[in-house]
This record gives C-alpha cells, sequence and structure tokens, in this order.
C-alpha cells in the first residue's frame, strides 16, 4: 500500500508521499524535476550508521556527484553553530538555486537541515525523508523549520514548504520503542483535536505481543496518512499559522515548559507532549470544557521517565510558558479542548487551574 497526497499551500504545492520501499521511485522523480549531478544529503548520524550504505547505493545510481553532512544526534544540534556548519557545508560545495536538498532524520535534522535549505542562497529544494514515525505524521509537513535559542524552543526559523516528503517506512524498522512511543504522542495529538477513529487505530501500541514494526504495514501506512491528512488540511487552511494551525500546538504549551526546565536532556519531546496533553486536558475540564475520560490516559504505562520531578519547579515553569512565542503580553495562550475533537485556544492566567494543571504532571513523574 502507496499513497499520494497533494498539499496546496500559498506558497506551494508539493507531494506527500508515504509507503514502504517508495524511496527509490521517490528519488528517480526528484531528479527527473531537478539537476541531480549535484545532489545534498543532510542526515542524522544514526540514520548514517544503520543505513549509510543502502542510501548510498540508492543515490549513486541518480547522481554523478554528491554531498554529505552528517548531523550529531540530539536536540543540541538545532543550534546556531550547527545550522551555520550546515550553510557553510551548502555554500562550500558550490549549491545552486536548482540543487536538491535531501535531508533525511528526524525531527532535529528535519528543522536544522530544513532552515539551512530555506536560508541558503534564499532557498534551495528542500525534500524531507522522515526517519522517526514523530517527523513522518507531523515534523516533515507543514513547512517549519528552525533552530533553539538558550531563552527557548524554535525561537529562531522561518515557514518554508518543501518540494517534497517521502515518508518511507522501511526506516521505521530500525526505530527504537522509545521513539515510536515519541511518534505516538502526536498521534494521539491529532486523535484528540481532529479524528476521535485514530484512537482505534492505535490499539496496536497496547499489544505487547509483537515489536511495532511487524504488525501490518498497511494499517501502518494507513495511520501515518490519516495523520498527515489532519495536519495537512490544516496548514493548507492556515499555512503561516495565524488561526487554525494552533490547534496543532494542543499539550505543547506545557509540554514545552517542561522541556525547557529540563534543559531537553532528561526529556523527550515525545514525552513532555504527552504529560502536556494530560495537563491541557485536566486545564480543559477546569475552564468549563467537556473532555473527562481515559482516552489519553490509557496509554500512560507505555512512558517512562529518566525526571526528577524534585528539581522541577512550578514557578519556573510557569515562567517558560509566559515566555513561549505564541503569547502576547503577558497572557498564557492554551489550545484546550470543548469536548473530545473540537479545539479552541483560550487565556488562562488563574493560579489555583494552572497549579491543578500541572500537578497532573508532578503526580506521573
Amino acid at each position: 500500500m502507496n499513497r499520494d497526497i497533494e498539499v496546496n499551500t500559498r506558497t506551494g504545492t508539493y507531494i506527500y508521499s508515504a509507503g514502504n520501499g517508495i524511496l527509490s521511485r521517490a528519488l528517480s522523480d526528484i531528479c527527473s524535476r531537478h539537476d541531480c549531478r549535484n545532489l545534498f544529503v543532510i542526515i542524522d548520524e544514526n540514520v548514517h550508521r544503520l543505513h549509510g550504505e543502502r542510501l548510498r547505493g540508492i543515490i549513486e545510481n541518480r547522481s554523478e556527484n554528491f554531498s554529505t553532512f552528517i548531523v550529531p544526534a540530539g536536540e543540541s544540534s538545532k543550534s546556531f553553530s550547527e545550522w551555520k556548519r550546515v550553510v557553510d557545508f551548502l555554500l562550500e560545495n558550490k549549491v545552486r538555486r536548482n540543487s536538491p536538498v535531501l535531508v533525511i532524520g528526524g525531527g532535529v535534522t528535519g528543522d536544522l537541515g530544513g532552515f539551512a535549505a530555506a536560508t541558503a542562497l534564499r532557498g534551495v529544494p528542500l525534500y524531507h525523508i522522515p526517519t522517526t514515525l514523530l517527523a513522518m505524521v507531523d515534523s516533515s509537513i507543514g513547512g517549519k523549520t528552525g533552530i533553539n535559542h538558550q531563552i527557548g524552543k524554535n525561537l529562531i526559523g522561518s515557514f518554508y514548504q518543501p518540494a517534497g516528503v517521502i515518508a518511507d517506512i522501511s526506516f521505521l524498522e530500525t526505530l527504537p520503542r522509545n521513539e515510536w512511543i515519541n511518534g505516538l504522542s502526536e498521534i494521539l495529538k491529532y486523535a484528540a483535536i481532529s479524528d476521535d477513529e485514530i484512537f482505534r487505530q492505535t490499539g496496536f501500541f497496547l499489544d505487547s505481543s509483537l515489536p511495532y514494526y511487524e504488525h501490518d504495514h498497511d494499517d501502518l501506512i494507513s495511520l501515518i496518512c490519516t495523520c498527515a491528512e489532519v495536519k495537512i488540511d490544516i496548514v493548507e487552511k492556515d499555512e503561516h499559522e495565524r488561526g487554525v494551525r494552533a490547534f496543532l500546538n494542543f499539550g505543547h504549551t506545557f509540554g514545552h515548559a517542561l522541556e525547557k526546565e529540563c534543559g531537553y536532556k532528561t526529556i523527550s519531546h515525545g514525552e513532555a507532549v504527552y504529560l502536556g496533553m494530560l495537563a491541557a486536558q485536566k486545564l480543559s475540564l477546569l475552564t468549563g470544557g467537556d473532555a473527562a475520560g481515559d482516552k489519553l490516559e490509557k496509554y500512560g504505562s507505555l512512558y517512562s521517565y529518566r525526571v526528577d520531578k524534585d528539581a522541577l519547579s512550578y514557578e519556573r515553569l510557569v515562567a517558560h510558558m509566559k515566555a513561549d512565542k505564541k503569547n502576547k503580553n503577558r497572557d498564557i495562550h492554551f489550545v484546550l479542548l470543548d469536548s473530545w475533537q473540537h479545539p479552541v485556544v483560550k487565556t488562562v492566567n488563574k493560579e489555583s487551574y494552572l497549579k491543578e494543571s500541572w500537578d497532573v504532571v508532578f503526580d506521573r513523574l
């Protein structure tokens, strides 16, 4: 089962492709549209270690000359210094405005490589090849690129739509279990804000009898495409996050604050988002929403945390939320649920409500 989904935005149209073993065909299509005599690969170091030889064989058959930049794994690579290294790599190897740039990896590599492609020569053709579940359903779609700043996450960047996205699930065969769970968090987000059927499609995560990749591949591709279609629909309506695209931040205001408080080290993005969604569900109920039940809670046993909750500060967590780039003035804006699949943006500054919501997080650490 392979699927192609057209993405139409005001700044461009491209295809999101999902399937098993589709990269070779997709690369042939890319080279039919661009000059692949000089092709650039920006790749996560772990992906390069696990899949580098296979990728080299696919690319060498289609490009006379390609240059590779290996991105160190981890959130710390989303930095100004690493962005400069990638741009230096592109310019020193004579990137041209028709040179395809393949960004291969998870969210960190995608954000970093995407920002470099957006800024080198004011923009070169960018192709996302996501290799994690999270990147396939979320970060590779929609054109957000960027790096972190010491003040907060994703504070430097741009909207830059790719020329295409190739979600080849064969990369997921080597994905560690914790990275599957990181991806699950964003999948559950789509279920909460848009499509209750996704909760049913994620049932295999609760089945411990098989490794996740050994479950039915067509079902997995269907789940990935369902999530992609939710995000694509929202992005097409609101490319630059001036309206409904904010709904994609459900759980993220809490989650980003938790990541910042942990120094982006002892908690993953997916873990933080899952806890953030539980806190947002609580805040939704406190502010009059009707989103009760265990739709999110039942996945809690899949997550394990390395965070010392005694080292966390409620006051600092709230300060991090107030510093979120999406806020105006000193108000804290949250994506909450009026009911399941009915998100709404609310301003909440009531101290007792925030405390009760953060207590949900503290109780699980």
